[in-house]
């Protein structure tokens, strides 16, 4: 609604404004009728935009949506695009607010859980690196994506759905009208220039970020400088097949190792390895700045000697399917924020890349996506129905980059844990229960769109966000009086952790408003309890070393931080009348060479 029209509005009775409001929706669905006008218009036909748009259009039938994409459709399958990789967001956004259940079940393949392999002195035996992941499927399904076989059938369910897809185009100009009805799109294709008009307007551009590039102060740097390079081969990599060990093939009860998304883990950096449905593995290379220079593996050649050097398994088999590599591609510098995502006042929305990217280790990239478009469907429709946005838009714009800022702290300063399995298990065992606890719970109950609006809500986001912050902070802490090897096991970041199976199910539950804010606040206090485990666990492993100035230096500062000490308070308070698991702490032996007293015993390869 426009500053003119709200100042009219103001001065009219309920009544008036009631008939105002019906009078300008009956003219915005004249013009929105006309040739070349729409209710809006998306910028880029990627997975960000056709998502968006398939949800406008099943969430609003009545909505004219327009996509413009530069690329002719179908693509290739094997469009080379990151993002290969879905967790349990993204699935359920893909398979139950989509409806792509039947694609994804044959046409995708079943992701077998995130798969971790940390360094373990020269890497030629993967039997003799520790291993983190799940002997069994988790309930709630993921998938390993082929990006180019995705897009295009989202592209097939947008045009049965009303879409206008303007495949083949260019956007030659983007002409932002607030004050005005619609704003003006200029696009260029094999039938030359034309005008098209759109009550918003969205950008799902990626990286060509064609609103950032107009509106310059968007782009927000973060304090994460990390790098990627990967391709494609046309060969079918499994690890499964990179040692004899009949005890480590016998860790794993159903599911096939090859089928996870699996990380070979090394200092200041991390392998990805993906199977995909078409046949082919997806190969990356992340790297911090500061631990590994982008010019060491920023070609295809430099690449593959960069992996000879640090995973000598992978190498081999590259090296023996090098014929098949299918291309090759790089990101610098690739993590990036944004000052704003969402504008109610002015009518446009950022999706995708287009707006934020943090990293792709846990796969953000699809639950951002999935997050970000629910937030804009809710803006869009509301708007479209004659209600003013601008106050939604602020609300729902800082909750977006909010949620990505504690997103962010997961990785920013933490690839150097990378190389420590001993932090690094009881990392990805928190982060997950988090994701799955906070995030997963809210996307799953359609709570994001009022998670800043309810107050309960809102006093518990800010409760993790403190609590979040912090314990990324330990894990950096108790890395830098660490100095011991963690030996070679499989530590299961599900099975046998309670909280870790109650999380993961708890996400998927059918619950009431009331009995959604009773579960967020029963986790928010389960968080605290686990930092505090955390916390405690650590202090009581490493506490004899009174001859160790540091280690003694450390856990005095920990003793005398108020959030520490309140963690610590909750974990005192809640420990036996809801007693966790201890399984996921992985600390050192004491000097008798027995476990310390909270720390689990190892299971050894």
């Amino acid at each position: 609604m426009t500053k003119s029209v709200r100042h009219r509005l103001s001065g009219l009775s309920g009544d008036q404004r009631a008939a105002l409001a019906e009078s300008l929706r009956a003219r915005r669905a004249t013009e929105s009728a006309a040739p070349g006008h729409y209710d809006v218009v998306i910028l880029g036909g990627g997975t960000a935009g056709l998502t968006l748009a398939l949800q406008l259009r099943r969430q609003r039938p009545g909505i004219r949506v327009a996509v413009v994409e530069r690329l002719a459709h179908p693509v290739p399958e094997t469009t080379h695009k990151v993002g290969e990789s879905t967790v349990e967001i993204a699935a359920h956004y893909l398979r139950d607010v989509l409806g792509l259940q039947d694609h994804l079940a044959t046409q995708q393949i079943r992701k077998f859980g995130l798969r971790m392999f940390f360094s373990n002195h020269d890497n030629t035996d993967i039997a003799r690196r520790v291993e983190l992941g799940s002997s069994v499927f988790v309930p709630l399904s993921s998938y390993q994506l082929d990006r180019g076989r995705l897009e295009n059938a989202l592209g097939v369910c947008c045009v049965e759905a009303g879409v206008e897809f303007l495949a083949g185009r260019k956007v030659a100009e983007v002409e932002l009208r607030p004050d005005d009805a619609v704003h003006r799109i200029r696009i260029a294709g094999p039938d030359g220039e034309r005008d098209i008009f759109a009550r918003w307007v969205v950008d799902a551009s990626g990286r060509g970020q064609l609103l950032q590039r107009q509106h310059r102060r968007l782009r927000k740097p973060v304090g994460h400088t990390a790098n990627a390079a990967w391709f494609r081969i046309a060969h079918p990599i499994d690890v499964g097949t990179w040692t004899d060990d009949r005890d480590w093939a016998a860790r794993i009860a159903e599911g096939e190792r090859a089928m996870s998304t699996n990380h070979l883990m090394g200092e200041g950096y991390w392998v990805w390895l993906i199977r995909l449905a078409s046949g082919s593995t997806s190969v990356g290379i992340v790297a911090e700045a500061e631990a590994h220079s982008f010019g060491s593996f920023n070609t295809l050649d430099k690449a593959r000697e960069w992996l000879r050097r640090r995973e000598p398994q992978c190498a081999a088999v590259v090296d023996e399917h090098a014929d098949v590599i299918q291309d090759f591609r790089v990101m610098r510098d690739y993590s990036y924020g944004c000052e704003q995502v969402f504008s109610g006042e002015q009518r446009w929305c950022l999706t995708g890349e287009a707006g934020v990217f943090l990293d792709p280790l846990y796969s953000p990239g699809l639950d951002l996506i999935s997050i970000g478009n629910g937030l804009a469907v809710d803006l869009i429709t509301r708007s479209l129905s004659g209600e003013d946005v601008t106050a939604l838009g602020a609300i729902h714009d800082t909750l977006f980059r909010n949620v990505a800022a504690i997103w962010l702290a997961v990785y920013e300063k933490q690839y150097g844990l990378m190389g420590n399995a001993r932090v690094m298990t009881s990392k990805v065992i928190w982060d997950t229960a988090f994701y799955w606890g906070v995030f997963g719970l809210l996307f799953f109950n359609d709570k994001f769109r009022s998670a800043a609006t309810v107050p309960s809500l809102a006093a518990d986001l800010g409760r993790l966000t403190q609590i979040s912050n912090r314990v990324q902070q330990f894990f950096r802490e108790w890395a830098a009086i660490d100095d011991s090897a963690l030996p070679a096991q499989f530590v299961d970041l599900y099975a046998p952790l309670d909280f870790m199976i109650a999380l993961h199910a708890g996400m998927a539950d059918e619950l009431t408003d009331a009995e959604f804010e009773q579960r967020f606040n029963k986790n928010t206090r389960l968080f605290a309890q686990l930092a505090g485990q955390l916390v405690s666990t650590v202090i009581a492993a490493y506490a004899e070393r009174t001859y160790d100035d540091e280690v003694v230096a450390r856990i005095q500062g920990w003793q005398r931080d108020p959030i520490i000490a309140e963690l610590l308070a909750v974990y005192r308070r809640e420990r036996h009348r809801n007693p966790t698991s201890p399984e996921w702490i992985n600390v050192p032996r004491s000097e008798a060479g027995q476990p310390t007293p909270a720390a689990p015993a190892a299971t050894a390869s």
